[in-house]
């Protein structure tokens, strides 16, 4: 089987104070690892402008993480747990629950707000998910408020499990563009943005757009099959709309570079490009990994990821796997952080359209 295909390919090790608790201070302070088709360069985020050109397109994904973490109360009054990934319609939802063995089919847990007698919100477990190992639950509204507003008071971020701080405010774990409700997850590549950054960038001549992904378990599911090939990748709702496929298709005119601002953007916009770069509006399973043959986007900002996690098979598939794990040595070396809130790379492609990088490329030059 080829090495790119074998899960404990993309294992690395990384000392525990590496894994970021908090954002930078600004966001754009961040490290940025600047990935080009020969070597690399250090710098920092909000450099970001110079590493580009005008006409190049930035993409990026403005979902709002939902806050859909619940804790409540079991009958009998023992603590429960629901993390709300999916919203199925009708006030269904596919979710995470915690004591799992204690919850099971028509099972309800109750939640309410710490100064108020009386429950607002009631889960009733109604199914298994064989896929995820998940629920499906049926929130029933117990007063007279909409679903979001009473998700709003009830519910907390969902923080990623390896960010212990409780210093982080939930809005640090939100993009400064979120507008639309209903991820599990942030666009974690999004969060080294500033407003004065987007302004820089639109003054450079690079144009922006926003397609809309929410985050749930196909993204954060862990790959557990030894042949990568066989990861079942769970579906996600995405959106691409008609006026982003005209700036795609604007750029590819005038020899701009499409730039994904994210692993969830660049399978949203693959997505389209597979349908014949269309608009789109529905779930997609895109599974990226070695040998994916590239449809739309030519560069990738995005974070340092997590071991053998389908996100590393994604910019495998950029810049090849053997690169990768070169380059997230050298920033482990170099003391960059981790994770959802640590620091960025910028892949970027050869002149003009032209992804991927194989992964037979030599290992990156030493620094500039």
């Amino acid at each position: 089987m080829n090495a790119d295909w074998h899960l404990d390919a993309y294992d690395y090790v990384l000392p525990p104070e590496r894994i970021a608790q908090a954002p930078a201070n600004p966001r754009d302070a961040s490290r940025l690892l600047v990935v080009r088709a020969d070597t690399h360069v250090h710098s920092r985020f909000s450099t970001l402008p110079q590493w580009l050109r005008a006409g190049d397109l930035l993409v990026f994904n403005d979902t709002r993480v939902l806050p859909a973490r619940l804790l409540g109360q079991r009958r009998g009054g023992g603590p429960a747990e629901v993390l709300l990934l999916e919203d199925l319609g009708a006030d269904h939802w596919h979710a995470l629950v915690r004591p799992g063995r204690r919850l099971p089919v028509g099972a309800k847990v109750h939640f309410r707000p710490a100064d108020e007698a009386s429950p607002w919100l009631v889960a009733e477990i109604t199914g298994h998910d064989p896929h995820t190992g998940g629920r499906h639950v049926h929130l029933q509204p117990l007063i007279d408020k909409p679903l979001i507003d009473i998700l709003e008071h009830l519910g907390q971020i969902p923080l990623p499990p390896y960010i212990a701080s409780s210093e982080v405010n939930p809005d640090q774990y939100q993009t400064i563009y979120a507008r639309h409700t209903g991820s599990a997850a942030a666009p974690t590549a999004g969060l080294h943005f500033t407003p004065h950054l987007l302004d820089q960038l639109r003054a450079a001549g690079i144009d922006l757009a926003w397609i809309t992904l929410h985050v749930g378990v196909g993204t954060f599911r862990p790959v557990q099959v030894t042949d990568i090939r066989e990861h079942p990748m769970h579906g996600e709702w995405a959106d691409v709309s008609p006026t982003v496929i005209d700036q795609i298709r604007t750029t590819r005119q005038r020899g701009g570079r499409v730039i994904a601002v994210g692993t969830t953007v660049t399978r949203t916009l693959e997505t389209a490009g597979r349908q014949g770069l269309q608009p789109f509006r529905g779930k997609t399973d895109l599974y990226i990994y070695p040998g994916y043959t590239w449809q739309v986007v030519d560069g990738l900002i995005t974070n340092f990821h997590l071991p053998r996690s389908s996100l590393m098979m994604l910019v495998s598939a950029l810049i090849g796997r053997p690169r990768l794990l070169a380059l997230y040595q050298e920033a482990i070396d170099q003391d960059y952080r981790f994770y959802s809130f640590g620091d960025a790379m910028l892949i970027l492609p050869k002149d003009g359209p032209g992804f991927p990088i194989e992964s037979s490329d030599p290992l990156p030059l030493p620094l500039e």
